[in-house]
């Protein structure tokens, strides 16, 4: 049964992932990690007419592809949990709404598949549901219309800018999984305050969440009594080639040194070779396809044995930028495991 350790984990004894996937636009599968992927869409539209139906898309055929592996029915979902960058969460809502099972919307900006998760790791461990979907979306071209600019228009980047990851990405969790060599358990998750240290530039957000990733990750140490060491790999969501460094350089204020077991799913997805990848990626769904596409891969294979992703996000709003205010962030870190 879920319980409370230190001051802002949770403790989950029998949470399982039953079935995972991930999909991805042609960018995303031109990178690195193209065959990890369930899905790579030849096209940023995804088949739709626009984009924010493309991002629906991708949602949609992850949460089909996760349930397939499963090998279960829509109607076994007690529970879906999902967010996305869209205002009102309108991605998840509307791919919610043509599955017509009960929903809960979280928002935690790029951070969301860390909430979503470790809600759907609670209603799990605590017997309220058997099986519960979490999952997020995003899309280079939503994104940038609604946080930057429109890609008609042009704007010049600099090399601190992400680059939102066109993708979906789902985890069925369950209490119970099937026999046999390869099963992944979610068994904490840690959840974030939000850190604000002043920080104004959109352009930049890794520098923004930083401080809130490097929190997170001490008061998941602290309250567990663990070290980096005690993980195989240690994952952010998206702060990018550039902000790895400034993170490892802001841990060391803890007192930890992340050594080689750290990496950033922004910066595994693309290669820094890719034309106009910038910082590397960034969006809700860069951390979800990544972890659902290739480190529970990589869990399942038995390459690794315990990994710590600790999802990041910005929670600014285009209105909140105008205003001149600054950048407040947030991370959710939660941990997968291999049982034998």
């Amino acid at each position: 049964m879920a319980r409370s350790v230190g001051s802002q984990t949770w403790q989950f004894d029998r949470v399982f992932l039953a079935g995972e996937a991930a999909a991805v636009g042609p960018k995303e599968g031109e990178g690195p990690l193209r065959d990890d992927f369930d899905g790579i869409f030849p096209t940023p539209h995804a088949g739709q007419p626009n984009w924010e139906k493309a991002e629906q898309t991708f949602l949609q055929y992850a949460f089909d592809q996760a349930l397939e592996k499963a090998g279960k029915r829509k109607k076994d979902v007690g529970l879906f949990v999902a967010g996305d960058l869209m205002n009102q969460i309108t991605t998840s809502t509307f791919v919610a709404r043509s599955l017509a099972i009960p929903y809960l919307g979280v928002f935690s900006a790029c951070a969301t598949i860390g909430e979503a998760l470790a809600v759907a790791a609670l209603a799990v461990d605590s017997e309220t549901e058997t099986l519960v979907a979490a999952g997020t979306a995003s899309h280079n071209a939503t994104a940038e219309r609604q946080y930057r600019y429109p890609t008609e228009y042009g704007a010049q980047k600099n090399d601190a800018a992400p680059c939102t990851v066109s993708g979906g990405g789902v985890a069925l969790l369950a209490r119970n999984s099937a026999g046999g060599p390869g099963r992944v358990r979610l068994t904490f998750a840690t959840l974030g305050k939000v850190i604000d240290l002043g920080a104004k530039d959109p352009t930049d957000m890794a520098a923004a969440m930083v401080p809130a990733a490097a929190d997170t990750l001490a008061a998941h140490f602290s309250d567990l009594n663990r070290r980096p060491s005690d993980y195989d790999l240690i994952v952010t969501g998206d702060l990018g080639f550039h902000g790895m460094p400034v993170l490892r350089e802001w841990f060391g204020r803890y007192g930890y040194d992340l050594g080689d077991r750290y990496a950033d799913c922004g910066a595994l997805i693309y290669s820094p070779t890719q034309p106009e990848v910038f910082n590397g990626g960034s969006g809700s769904a860069c951390c979800a396809v990544v972890t659902f596409g290739h480190l529970v891969r990589r869990l399942r294979r038995g390459e690794l044995r315990r990994v710590l992703v600790a999802a990041t996000g910005a929670l600014h709003s285009t209105v909140s930028a105008q205003q001149g205010e600054t950048i407040p962030t947030i991370c959710h870190a939660v941990v997968l495991e291999r049982e034998d």
